[in-house]
């Protein structure tokens, strides 16, 4: 079955509609993005521009297309100005061949990879002397890849536990610790559930120990605040008074943390 677009907008007000892809130009620029489902009892349209470059658009299934089109055209210069930066993060970035001399990210700071050929020892990396070295039996990319996959994970582990506890007290509203899963995710930092569980992506400890509080910050604050009401910025503001400067400066290493 073929898929198209219905465009609106400054060059052509003329549009045709076909599945849930939508369109519209802004400064000769045609945008276009995925229309998909809100789960969000607010009823709000919600607009997410991903590192990858792609545009979704979160809406109440009742809404019409040309509700979600005039509410994307109202962000229009944000969603281009967001899509200029996440391009040119994209072209600093080559493919990973998981070889020495790469550069990966922890807690905010690049160190060079050190590949081992280690026959009778087990997959393992460790960060020594500002450097990872990954042990393999054999190299292939997919071995370092998943050794250097797993050793994130574990870090991240600790490392969001850690910062958890830490920025808890802040959170006055949060009457128990809540329950804190790990699992990779392809556009997003972190959730919280509607009964409270946080779950947080592990590429996120590739990002600064401030950006990883700011995400923490954030999923507890919608404990209290399930949608991005005016409520919730002022919890967020009261928390972190400077968020908005760390959610930049991690917007910034979305691209490299997520494509690189």
């Amino acid at each position: 079955m073929s898929v198209a677009i219905r465009f609106a907008g400054q060059v052509s007000e003329e549009h045709k509609r076909y599945s849930n892809k939508l369109g519209f130009y802004y400064s000769d620029e045609l945008i276009e993005f995925e229309r998909i489902a809100a789960n969000s009892p607010d009823r709000k349209i919600k607009i997410k521009v991903l590192p990858d470059c792609s545009v979704k658009v979160a809406a109440p299934v009742d809404s019409s297309d040309d509700d979600v089109l005039r509410a994307a055209k109202k962000r229009a210069r944000w969603i281009y100005q967001q899509l200029r930066e996440f391009r040119k993060q994209l072209t600093h970035i080559t493919p990973r061949r998981y070889v020495s001399g790469e550069s990966h990210y922890y807690l905010g700071k690049q160190y060079v990879l050190k590949v081992l050929i280690k026959p009778d020892q087990a997959a393992g990396v460790k960060l020594l002397r500002g450097q990872l070295e990954v042990n393999v039996r054999e190299y292939t990319t997919e071995r370092v890849k998943v050794a250097l996959e797993s050793w994130y994970k574990v870090k991240a582990k600790d490392v969001f536990h850690k910062r958890l506890d830490a920025v808890l007290e802040q959170a006055l509203w949060v009457d128990k610790r809540p329950p804190l899963r790990i699992l990779t995710m392809q556009t997003q930092w972190g959730s919280c559930s509607p009964n409270g569980r946080i779950t947080l992506n592990p590429l996120l400890v590739k990002a600064p120990r401030e950006c990883i509080d700011y995400v923490i910050l954030h999923e507890l604050c919608h404990i209290a605040e399930h949608n991005h009401s005016e409520r919730f910025y002022r919890l967020m503001g009261q928390v972190m008074p400077n968020w908005e400067r760390v959610k930049a400066r991690l917007d910034q290493m979305a691209g490299r943390i997520f494509n690189g």
